[in-house]
């Protein structure tokens, strides 16, 4: 990666200001393993503006960077953003929810992705159990969010 780095910073140094350079130096940072650079170039980045595709992978390439930093919160506050910008993006899902699983919240990613495949796999033999996935995404959820107490009604969600 260092020639691709070493090419792309002198890309960076004739466009200091170009949101979408810096991005691609914080993704070559991110190959080369260096997240701690990648992320600072990410951030700089997102403050420059992006727009479209290359904003919705940068959200998800800082995400997913953050968690491997140790930085589950301001993770999941990133990815937090990015679905709200891109609510219909199951790559950023997918890694929102490895996201809350490094962040000890395991049922949570689960449930997460449970509903990714309920809503994104078009399947007659899956379709038949949406209900009972659906079911089992909230009563996992709710896992993460209370004390466990489901009030008895978590046989019946997983069921369907």
């Amino acid at each position: 990666m260092a020639p691709t780095i070493t090419a792309l910073l002198d890309v960076r140094n004739r466009y200091p200001g170009n949101a979408r350079v810096l991005y691609e130096v914080g993704g070559a940072y991110d190959t080369a393993g260096e997240e701690e650079t990648a992320a600072g170039f990410y951030e700089q980045a997102l403050a420059l503006g992006l727009e479209g595709d290359v904003l919705r992978r940068c959200y998800l390439q800082y995400g997913s960077t953050l968690r491997l930093l140790g930085r589950g919160e301001e993770s999941l506050a990133v990815f937090d953003r990015a679905r709200q910008a891109f609510p219909g993006s199951v790559s950023l899902g997918v890694f929102e929810a490895l996201s809350l699983h490094a962040a000890g919240k395991a049922n949570a990613a689960l449930a997460a992705l449970l509903v990714l495949l309920a809503e994104n796999v078009s399947s007659e033999d899956l379709h038949r159990y949406l209900p009972a996935l659906h079911g089992n995404a909230e009563y996992l959820a709710s896992l993460d969010d209370d004390d466990g107490d489901d009030g008895g009604d978590a046989a019946a969600a997983r069921r369907g």
